[in-house]
């Protein structure tokens, strides 16, 4: 099994912060983000990480935000080491293939989804509204159904260990203000269906996802990371089959699994086996080969 990094360790670097998968450092003029190879389930990081992801997740993020950068500039400085500063360069084994330089920017304070399918938390809406995040939409819809068209469904960030809240535009524009909430909800659409498209050239759906937007000098920029299986709901076509859940390649394999356990979804959390934890890197590594073609 390939090595795990469960958190990065670069004692002479400045730690800005760790959330459930990236470690943040602040090396000045960038921060320098390392994506780790842990894994997050209904908000509770397991013990195990899972081989590969990190590297799946900056590659796939670099992928579409080369592909994007017409549309809105991102944050990225570069991901490759002998471009760090030589700083960072001490910790090349680490950082190899798993991390970016990147632009500071101060983050909106809403995470940007857009829907193009019935699922997860939207599909638990519609069910008891007949919408999702206040926005109506046609009776008689299946789960995983396809929307009429994309809706932008965005939620508040809660802190690590709570849970996001998904709120309706209105309160959108009243965190964000009502020309950067416009802008956002138009871009992340623009993004989505971009995405959609050539995602579909490779058999795969992409059903839902989230993005993070910041301000630099009042212009908007795509921070975070971009249409992962971290981020994303991806869906192999072939066996797409609206009227329940669907295969996928992201977590939604371990949370399956999760669901079959007495776990009361609060840490600690369960210990999972070698085969739940291979499996689901096997997902992680296909859908970066599906879509980038890199095989790892």
């Amino acid at each position: 099994m390939p090595k795990i990094l469960l958190q990065s360790d670069c004692p002479t670097l400045k730690l800005a912060s760790r959330g459930k998968v990236r470690d943040i450092y602040d090396l000045g003029e960038h921060l320098l983000i390392v994506t780790s190879d842990r894994i997050s389930a209904f908000d509770v990081i397991m013990d195990q990480g899972i081989p590969d992801k990190g590297i799946v997740l900056t590659q796939i993020s670099k992928f579409w935000f080369e592909q994007m950068k017409d549309l809105v500039p991102n944050h990225i400085v570069s991901t490759e080491v002998d471009e760090f500063p030589v700083s960072a360069r001490a910790y090349r084994e680490q950082l190899e293939g798993r991390s970016m330089l990147v632009k500071k920017a101060a983050p909106l304070p809403i995470e940007c989804i857009v829907r193009g399918y019935v699922s997860g938390s939207g599909w638990k809406d519609y069910q008891a509204h007949g919408a999702i995040c206040g926005i109506k939409l046609p009776a008689g819809l299946r789960q995983s159904d396809q929307l009429p068209e994309p809706i932008f469904t965005p939620s508040t960030k809660a802190e690590l260990g709570e849970h996001d809240e998904n709120i309706d535009f209105a309160r959108a524009e009243q965190l964000c203000g009502a020309e950067v909430a416009a802008q956002v909800r138009d871009l992340t659409i623009a993004i989505y269906q971009r995405a959609r498209q050539f995602a579909d050239t490779k058999g795969l759906i992409i059903a839902d996802t989230k993005f993070e937007f910041g301000l630099i000098d009042g212009q908007l920029i795509w921070i975070d990371e971009a249409l992962t299986p971290d981020s994303s709901r991806f869906w192999p076509k072939d066996l797409y089959q609206p009227g329940g859940p669907q295969p996928s390649f992201d977590k939604q394999f371990l949370r399956d699994y999760l669901e079959t356990l007495d776990w009361g979804k609060v840490a600690p959390p369960p210990q999972l086996p070698d085969e739940i934890v291979e499996k689901t890197a096997d997902k992680y590594r296909e859908a970066l080969q599906r879509l980038t073609g890199i095989s790892l």
